[in-house]
Parts: C-alpha cells; sequence; structure tokens
C-alpha cells in the first residue's frame, strides 16, 4: 500500500452549517456537493468531505448511535502558512467565519507560532507557522 491520503472525512451534526463554516465563512471551494455531503478540494489530489455523521458512521459499520458524541472529536487537522503574521490573520478569519478560538496563538518551545481554532463541531486545526516546513517542486516535506 502506498503512503498517501486522498480523502479526509469529517463526520459533522449538520452539514449545512459546516457548509456555512468552510466554503460561506473561509471561502474554500466546492468539488461537489450532496444533501448528505459536501467535498472540498483543499490540495493537489485531496479532498476534504463534510459527511453527515449518522450516514457516515453507517457506511463504516460504526456500532454507534447516528449523532455525533458531544466530546471533542479526536482528530487535529494542520494548516501551515508562511509566518506568524499569517498565523494571526487566519486564527482572525477563522473566527469571524464561526469558529472558537481554543488556543490563542504563541510561540511555542519547538522554535513555531501556532494557534487552535475549533469548527462547529469542535474539530481542532491548528494554524501554525513553522520554519523548518518546506515542500519541494515534488511535494516533499522537511521538517
Amino acid at each position: 500500500m502506498q503512503p498517501r491520503v486522498d480523502f479526509i472525512s469529517l463526520g459533522v451534526r449538520s452539514v449545512a452549517a459546516s457548509r456555512r463554516f468552510y466554503v460561506d465563512g473561509l471561502g474554500w471551494p466546492v468539488h461537489r456537493e450532496f444533501p448528505e455531503v459536501v467535498f472540498i478540494q483543499v490540495n493537489h489530489g485531496l479532498i476534504l468531505s463534510l459527511w453527515d455523521a449518522g450516514q457516515m458512521q453507517a457506511e463504516a459499520a460504526v456500532d454507534a448511535p447516528a449523532a455525533v458524541p458531544a466530546a471533542v472529536p479526536c482528530i487535529t487537522l494542520s494548516h501551515n502558512v508562511a509566518s506568524a503574521d499569517e498565523v494571526d490573520q487566519v486564527v482572525a478569519q477563522a473566527q469571524a467565519a464561526g469558529a472558537t478560538v481554543v488556543a490563542s496563538p504563541k510561540t511555542q518551545p519547538w522554535g513555531g507560532y501556532t494557534g487552535y481554532v475549533a469548527d462547529p463541531d469542535g474539530f481542532r486545526w491548528e494554524i501554525a507557522f513553522n520554519p523548518t516546513w518546506t515542500v519541494d517542486d515534488g511535494g516533499r516535506v522537511t521538517v
């Protein structure tokens, strides 16, 4: 099996609310959508899907209630930017779109600068400037 990720699917309580946050609030482009799922192309060959949690659980054979649990979802997604100032700008944009700032941006012991926001379902997004993060023309990451 090749090491790659083509889709990141988030099981959301309300597809409409998540669409308002990601598409209307953050301005991310819809690739394709249906009543139960919205596909957003986020990078070369990578789709973020906002999928009705009950339908996602049913398809994935999850033996759980159809509603998303009240606990914080156990996943963090990261959005890397080119500077600490850009971290502040993106966190502010996400907050204006309806995100909750769960950790204000600050310099981290490892040398980067990060802040965390939560989308309408509580999924955590790390907004990060990592001075060692580079991606070459072939897509290979150096950290």
